[in-house]
């Protein structure tokens, strides 16, 4: 433990005094895993436990006197353990707040003591104890640096004085060394996590090795090379496509002893290839064609031996070379297979993704440099860009060469040449594409404005632009620092990525990263057209992610800083914020269907702001807040900062707007807030109800309806709420909607009804607006949250007998039965819930249910379910059919008592009513009384009345009271305490419980007297 506080634990610098432990993920794992060591010492280790410390181990504690109790000795601001130490100290003292504990076993009780504050004090106790081993056991057993020798010289002082508590020592020592090792490997593993090498690293590594590499004996390789001399300005020497991988360089080793070995050096770490070449690397080096990789490999793909031997001559490469490159290109596309001669994108992807390009611009080419001054205003990035596109010829027909697809992107379209299908749009765009690539600031600006006038929104254009290698100068002209090249080429962006691909292949080309960066300008339209398109590519996983690791929530959440916010009347000025604040909004709708999204919003301070604009009156603003809003409300901590913060106020007073998305989303937002009690009181007392009952009649607008009618459902679980729906004639809506709808609005309004149906004037109410047969028509659905619900509106609408006969006459018990089939425990537990007043209002019940074929063998299987929602329904409704005699002795037939003793053992009240209340019940056939007690149901029952719920106690004593009629039964109830436990329900007012109780007690003394007279005649 000392070593590896003193070794992984990181601890503060604290001035002179002793350092702290900072709170992170590390330390509080080690933490952890100290405090389960020492809590798990007693009782694993009872007699190490009793060993006293050597010196006490001493720290300020948090702890008060009030939480000590059995065991300890309180005087005032003093506590003292009753245990005390040889030498009549007590083994835990605390005094004012310093607490001093000199034996596991005190430390053991200390921490179960402390709690919720255990971390904290074990915290405490490492930091004023640096090496506890010290102080428990001495200071021979210290943590040293270099060779620790302790061991050893424990190990012969055991052997000479066989003294018992040496070896005791020796022990616990021991111990303690295994905690240390399983601490520093623990701490080991998290590390590495976050560790990766860097060229520095390598590059040292490397250097020291060559020390020991030569000709000579002495050595221990013969050789260690780079297999490239050049280094490029990050220090890397593997080719910039593999650089994007995490490879850094390429080595050749050779040991004296064995042929060489080539490895592969990356930011994962070391590989060894799985592919050499005893005759050495050879090989040119093309800018213009990618190099294949044979995967072959033993813990990662490895570089094919041609590309890992570059030599600096590597990049030697001339104009004059390229261009006769491009000539036997274009001679082979002229040949059969007609191939085009393409840059390699994944190169190019590289150099957008860098930020230093000094040294690749300064490649000798031919004795000089590429000069650069006509670009002079564009980032180096576009200079290399343009001129790999310079060198090819100025070809009009690039396109991008992918053989990697991501997620659920697609290749990128090959369209041949002099293909005639292709509309004029798609030539148009590429003409433009070479005045983006290559030319002036103006001519730039003139091509994306000539690029604006195609229609955008059409597929085909949107993908020529990705095609043609447009959309990559388009991310590269975000980086400049010209505001109308941005502008124009944002303004493309935010249209084109309305579709799939295109938004794909902008998070790849890192073009969310620069927007982000955006944000922070000074020009408004800049930030408002970025945060637009940063809204429209945020539409996937990965995109959400990127915008979220590079701070893009907190610029977000800027934007929505205005003073404008919740005005009505708004200055040229004041539009213009309220406008960033849109597009900021609408960024944030997107990116806030990620969780760990919104819980960035909420750090950042989104919910004040998203609360002053809720209030503003403005619908272009009000629709992307209340979009994220409703978004967030999935969260608790949202739900309770948008009641808190006033803003179900608001979101009721848009119920009423023009805007159908407006009221869609301030209803879909009420739906979830609406979980909680005080939001759906909130909404009643704000008038939110009647509107929601007025949209109900736009029934056109399909996702307005669900909205509206899963607002209703969840303000109907409030009795009150329901009485003002009724008023507001809610309730026959709901039952009008209730056929050709889709079977998400028909989960919301049967959720609705079913809440309704718990009063007998809305069960009556639906009944008359023929409700129950569209009702019982959607039993025989496949839907799982539409069935879950149906059951329950139907069960609900069957405790009134007239509706129980509409029901039967509809074949809607069968229905339900058919329904403990299915494999969704929600919909078996709801069904079974639902048969309870079916067979408690049905006029021949009995006979109903044994017209079920299989039926009760059926439902007494479901005692074996793992759900306890499922068991408890199941139990009830075993308690309906069991009063009927011929089907309880079918059940019981089928081993119902044995099922039932089984799930005797449980804590959840629910199921122990229902269980309860189904053995009273199957007591009345036959010998099952007598079984009951023999397969161990007796005893479990009589804990069941020390539960805190009287339903419990009402449904134990009665059937108690049926187990107490078998002889043995009652030896069981006495032996268990069962006398003293009745003895105070017989006064309960619960006359049932009263009458129940007393029984069982009657026919337990009749027994003991009747042993009595026995006995003594």
């Amino acid at each position: 433990m000392g070593a590896a506080l003193a070794r992984a634990a990181q601890w503060t610098a604290a001035g002179s005094g002793t350092g702290t432990l900072e709170i992170t993920p590390l330390n509080e794992s080690l933490l952890n895993q100290i405090i389960k060591f020492a809590e798990d010492f007693s009782t694993r280790h009872p007699r190490e436990a009793a060993f006293v410390f050597r010196e006490p181990l001493e720290w300020k504690t948090q702890l008060g006197c009030s939480v000590f109790g059995e065991g300890y000795e309180i005087n005032g601001a003093t506590v003292q353990s009753e245990a005390k130490g040889k030498d009549g100290q007590p083994l835990l003292l605390l005094m004012a707040s310093t607490l001093r504990v000199r034996s596991f076993d005190q430390l053991s009780s200390l921490l179960q003591i402390a709690m919720e504050k255990k971390l904290k004090e074990a915290q405490a106790c490492l930091e004023a104890n640096r090496d506890p081993i010290v102080k428990i056991l001495g200071p021979e057993y210290g943590t040293v640096e270099g060779e620790d020798m302790s061991m050893l010289h424990l190990l012969d002082k055991v052997k000479k004085d066989d003294d018992p508590e040496t070896e005791l020592k020796m022990k616990i020592f021991l111990l303690l060394h295994q905690l240390d090792l399983q601490l520093l490997n623990s701490s080991l593993k998290h590390i590495s996590e976050d560790i990766r090498l860097n060229p520095a690293a390598i590059n040292n590594e490397v250097n020291l090795l060559k020390n020991f590499s030569g000709k000579g004996e002495d050595t221990v390789l013969e050789s260690l090379e780079y297999t490239s001399d050049y280094t490029f300005s990050n220090g890397c020497r593997a080719p910039p496509w593999r650089q994007v991988h995490g490879e850094i360089c390429y080595l050749v080793i050779k040991p004296h002893d064995t042929d060489p070995l080539y490895i592969t050096c990356s930011t994962a770490g070391v590989f060894l290839n799985g592919v050499s070449n005893n005759k050495g690397f050879h090989g040119e080096y093309n800018f213009l064609k990618e190099p294949t990789y044979e995967k072959n490999y033993q813990r990662m793909e490895v570089v094919d031996a041609k590309v890992s031997g570059q030599s600096q001559n590597l990049y030697d490469f001339t104009e004059k070379n390229v261009c006769e490159k491009v000539k036997s290109s274009a001679a082979r596309r002229r040949s059969v297979d007609k191939k085009k001669l393409e840059p390699s994108m994944k190169f190019l992807r590289f150099l957008l993704s860098c930020n230093n390009f000094d040294d690749v611009i300064s490649f000798p080419q031919q004795g000089r440099e590429i000069s650069c001054n006509h670009v002079q205003y564009w980032s180096s990035r576009t200079v290399i860009l343009s001129y790999f596109y310079k060198t090819l010829g100025r070809f009009e027909d690039v396109s991008e060469s992918s053989s990697e697809t991501e997620e659920d992107e697609e290749q990128p379209v090959r369209h041949q040449e002099g293909n005639t299908d292709l509309p004029s749009e798609y030539w148009g765009i590429q003409k433009l594409a070479k005045y983006l690539k290559g030319g002036n600031p103006t001519a730039t600006v003139i091509a994306l404005c000539s690029m604006r006038d195609f229609n955008l929104a059409q597929e085909t254009c949107q993908l020529a632009i990705r095609d043609i290698g447009c959309l990559e100068v388009l991310i590269n002209l975000l980086d400049t620092e010209e505001i109308k090249c941005q502008i124009g080429s944002l303004k493309i962006l935010k249209e084109i990525s309305q579709n799939t691909l295109i938004r794909h292949a902008i998070a790849d080309l890192g073009g969310l990263q620069i927007m982000v960066k955006i944000l922070d300008s000074p020009d408004k339209d800049l930030k408002c057209l970025a945060a637009e398109t940063i809204a429209n590519v945020a539409r996937f996983k990965r995109a959400r992610r990127t915008v979220r690791q590079h701070g893009g929530i907190k610029r977000l959440v800027g934007l929505l800083e205005c003073i404008s916010a919740g005005s009505t009347s708004l200055t040229p000025y004041q539009a213009k914020d309220t406008e960033i604040a849109r597009c900021g909004a609408l960024a944030l709708w997107s990116c806030s269907k990620s969780i760990k999204n919104k819980e960035a919003i909420h750090k950042a301070g989104g919910i004040p702001l998203l609360a002053r604009w809720l209030k503003c009156s403005h619908a272009n603003i009000l629709t992307p807040v209340v979009g994220t809003l409703q978004e967030c409300a999935s969260e608790p901590s949202y739900r309770l900062a948008i009641r808190t913060e006033g803003m179900v106020e608001n979101l009721v007073k848009n119920l009423s707007s023009e805007h159908e998305e407006l009221q869609m989303h301030c209803a879909s937002a009420i739906f979830k807030c609406a979980e909680d009690k005080e939001t759906r009181d909130l909404v009643r007392q704000h008038g939110g109800l009647q509107p929601l009952s007025v949209l109900l009649g736009n029934s056109e607008n399909k996702q307005l309806l669900e909205a509206v009618t899963g607002a209703i459902w969840k303000c109907a679980m409030s009795g009150e709420n329901v009485s003002k729906f009724r008023e507001y004639k809610a309730i026959e809506a709901l039952v009008g909607l209730l056929t050709d709808q889709p079977e998400g609005v028909l989960v919301n309004i049967v959720g609705a009804l079913g809440e309704c149906c718990q009063e007998p004037i809305n069960r009556t109410i639906i009944r008359k607006c023929g409700g129950i047969p569209p009702l019982v028509k959607l039993l025989a659905g496949t839907d799982q949250a539409l069935l879950v619900n149906v059951t329950k509106a139907v069960g609900a609408c069957a405790t009134e007998p007239e509706n129980m006969m509409i029901i039967d006459r509809l074949d809607g018990v069968r229905l339900l039965w058919s329904l403990l089939k299915n494999p969704n425990p929600d919909v078996q537990a709801s069904a079974a819930w639902a048969i309870c007043p079916c067979i408690e209002n049905a006029k021949d019940a009995g006979e109903m249910v044994r017209s079920f074929v299989g039926g009760l063998e059926l439902i007494v299987n479901l005692l074996k379910s793992k759900n306890k929602e499922v068991l408890a329904s199941v139990c009830a409704a075993i308690t309906n059919i069991a009063k009927d005699e011929e089907n309880l002795a079918v059940i019981t037939d089928h081993g119902v008592v044995p099922l039932l003793s089984k799930l005797a053992n449980t804590n959840n009240d629910k199921l122990r009513r229902h269980l309860a209340e189904a053995i009273s019940h199957c007591c009345m056939w036959g010998s099952n009384r007598v079984t009951f007690g023999e397969t161990k149901a007796i005893a479990p029952l009589v804990r069941y009345l020390k539960s805190n719920d009287p339903s419990v106690h009402r449904a134990t004593a009665q059937a108690l009271y049926q187990l107490s009629e078998d002889p043995n039964n009652c030896i069981t109830m006495h032996e268990n305490g069962v006398v003293k436990l009745l003895l105070a329900m017989v006064g309960s007012t619960d006359e049932i419980l009263q009458e129940a109780a007393a029984g069982c007690i009657a026919n337990i003394r009749r027994l003991a007297l009747a042993a009595e007279k026995a006995k003594y005649g």
